[in-house]
């Protein structure tokens, strides 16, 4: 198999991919991928004068097969003559402390612990063993999130450590398909132990690499591979070029707070002259908003970003105070153009509320808010044939109607048309407390309110000014400017008809 070995070598020396006489940390899980990678390197190590240490992280995720994973690689390494560099995490525990997913949380605490044993042998590279299949799966994980350009191109030949950008991540096996890997590791007689986790369908990683990819290749592109490395090829290229005129841009605006960017490279403009932000290609508004929010602690998703460029098309609105989401501020941004951000549940006690600006020359600034409360007001109204209520400035007023209706009930904004049995005879008026529960229209169960707020984008202060309603059981059924709860929508068994109208002043 040393077509794999002379691949491998061509690439590092092609890519300059390591110097000549470093040390590299060797990151090793006792997989497959990372025993051929210590095999790779452990042969390619005498003619380039490389001090290879191995790194090792016990994730305690898998019980007994965690530790026969760590003993595999220390024995490895011992028979190899390697030192190693392991610890042991507490995943889970991590996860909830952070509001993370398993998965989520395992790299994070996988990147510090490398970041950690890198410098601690002076900033050396680390060597990781991602390959084809992994960028392969990569992509199809990232479109369906709905990643930007920079995501979609999937993982670089080297980058810097999400930890710590002074450690250098490389790969080199990117460009290798497992099939190889798994031929090279039985001629080779290396040992390695399979993650069961890897074969189970909750993980939507396995999912695509399961059922989507063998399906893409049977039925619609059997050279998939070759043709989504091409894509992303030319994705990557456009979206490095978006990024650089981006920093372009921001270097140039003299009210930028960014100062200095890592590229380094400056624009020729005529006489001095700034490009406007509003006369700025959407792509070059979208990443300039993108690293502002990013520096100043924010992972912009693409719904953030759209609400603040956007105000370029429409000058009047520029200012706007756009309320970023909890779950996303405090978080390493390691790729920009990646819109794959999944909220985590906020709590349901009122954190510090902020907002984003974008003010007409382009420059996105943060402020707090003042902390709302919740409203513990409440109105008890008997449902008769007719009638009116107000609380909080809103008015309130229904009828109810027996039989079928005699035509189409006609959508209009501020009216709304319940099955009024389902209802009862008596409701509460009141406003959004901690805990409540909704099911919409057309939802199979019932969602936190605050989670439909928060997808809603609806400002956290004007959450509390909503009005809802609720059953005597205190079950609501509506709740202002959301539509109308599943359960007490009109059905076929219908026999009266709660007609409801609402207005603000």
């Amino acid at each position: 198999m040393s077509g794999l070995l002379d691949h491998v070598r061509r690439n590092l020396c092609a890519r300059r991919l390591f110097r000549r006489g470093q040390t590299i940390l060797v990151a090793v899980s006792g997989g497959l991928d990372s025993m051929v990678l210590l095999e790779v390197l452990r042969e390619l190590a005498p003619e380039n004068g490389w001090r290879l240490k191995v790194a090792h992280l016990n994730h305690r995720l898998r019980g007994r097969s965690s530790d026969a994973d760590e003993r595999l690689v220390r024995r490895t390494a011992r028979r190899l003559g390697l030192p190693v560099e392991a610890e042991r995490a507490d995943v889970r525990r991590f996860a909830r402390a952070h509001k993370l997913s398993l998965e989520m949380a395992a790299r994070e605490v996988r990147h510090d612990f490398l970041a950690r044993a890198a410098r601690r042998l002076g900033n050396c590279s680390v060597a990781l063993a991602h390959h084809a299949d992994d960028q392969l799966e990569l992509f199809f994980l990232r479109l369906l999130r709905g990643s930007g350009g920079e995501g979609l191109a999937g993982m670089k030949w080297r980058n810097a450590s999400p930890s710590d950008s002074r450690v250098e991540l490389v790969r080199p096996l990117l460009d290798l398909p497992k099939g190889a890997l798994k031929k090279y590791a039985a001629a080779r007689g290396i040992r390695f132990r399979e993650d069961a986790s890897n074969e189970s369908l909750d993980i939507q990683r396995n999912r695509i690499r399961h059922e989507l990819l063998p399906l893409l290749r049977k039925n619609y592109q059997p050279a998939l591979e070759r043709t989504v490395a091409r894509a992303m090829e030319i994705i990557g290229a456009e979206g490095e070029f978006v990024t650089r005129a981006a920093r372009e841009w921001l270097e140039e605006n003299p009210k930028s707070e960014i100062r200095n960017p890592r590229s380094g490279i400056r624009a020729r403009r005529g006489k001095g002259e700034k490009a406007a932000f509003e006369r700025l290609p959407t792509a070059v508004q979208r990443r300039c908003v993108q690293f502002q929010l990013w520096r100043q602690g924010v992972v912009g998703d693409f719904e953030l970003v759209e609400q603040l460029r956007r105000y370029a098309e429409r000058p009047v609105a520029v200012g706007r105070a756009v309320e970023v989401g909890a779950g996303c501020r405090g978080r390493a941004a390691s790729e920009l153009a990646d819109y794959d951000y999944d909220y985590e549940d906020e709590k349901e006690k009122e954190e510090e509320v902020v907002y984003a600006i974008r003010e007409a020359s382009g420059v996105v600034r943060l402020r707090k808010a003042e902390r709302t409360e919740f409203k513990a007001a409440s109105k008890e109204v008997e449902l008769n044939r007719a009638g009116e209520a107000f609380m909080d400035g809103v008015g309130v007023r229904w009828h109810i109607k027996s039989g079928k209706p005699s035509g189409l009930l006609r959508k209009a904004a501020g009216r709304e048309v319940f099955d009024a049995d389902r209802v009862g005879s008596r409701i509460v008026l009141r406003h959004w407390r901690a805990g409540d529960r909704f099911q919409p229209s057309g939802m199979d169960a019932s969602v936190k309110l605050q989670d439909i707020f928060t997808n809603q984008r609806v400002p956290r202060a004007r959450r509390h000014e909503l009005l809802l309603a609720a059953t005597a059981q205190g079950e609501i059924f509506w709740v202002e400017g959301v539509r109308i709860s599943e359960r007490f929508k009109l059905t076929e068994s219908t026999i009266r008809r709660l007609h409801w109208q609402w207005q603000r002043p």
